[in-house]
């Protein structure tokens, strides 16, 4: 698998999908509605109305270009196919504690396209990523992290 597309689960690839039909559907047709209304009131040169809504219409075509790019030119990986074992690789969902503190997080490796730390998801080449790559459940392994070196324990390996 030496493709130099980049990498995409199955479910982000669904989440992008989905944001994209509300983006071209629903929420175009409502900037068009509002773009339309702040028309109506007149005078463009000064209707801050007018030039919000042409703004917001920008942003939503510039995201809706963004998606489609990411969705032609990422490779999607159904990540319950690999088979793989214990063995962490791009798509598992990695149960890890903290030596330290005995804090357990859950992390998915994920696409960097489909990446969002508030859902636990991080990108395959962010270095946490790049540090589990390879190792398997009951390894342990210390991270550099902006607030100095962690040292974890691989507590569970799953691809769901």
């Amino acid at each position: 698998m030496s493709s130099t597309r980049p990498p995409m689960t199955q479910k982000g690839a669904d989440r992008l999908r989905t944001e994209l039909e509300h983006l071209k559907g629903p929420k175009r047709q409502a900037i068009i509605a509002a773009v339309a209304e702040a028309r109506a009131h007149g005078d463009l040169k000064e209707n801050a109305e007018y030039h919000a809504a042409r703004e917001e219409h920008g942003f939503n075509e510039g995201r809706i270009a963004e998606l489609e790019a990411a969705l032609s030119n990422s490779e999607v990986i159904d990540t319950e196919r690999l088979g793989v074992g214990s063995r962490i690789v791009f798509g598992a969902i990695v149960e890890l504690v903290d030596l330290d503190s005995e804090v357990e997080v859950t992390y998915q490796i994920v696409g960097d396209v489909e990446a969002d730390i508030k859902k636990n998801l991080i990108a395959v080449s962010s270095p946490i990523a790049r540090a589990l790559i390879g190792k398997s459940e009951g390894d342990e392994f210390d991270f550099t992290a902006p607030n100095g070196v962690k040292s974890y324990e691989i507590k569970g390996v799953r691809y769901s």
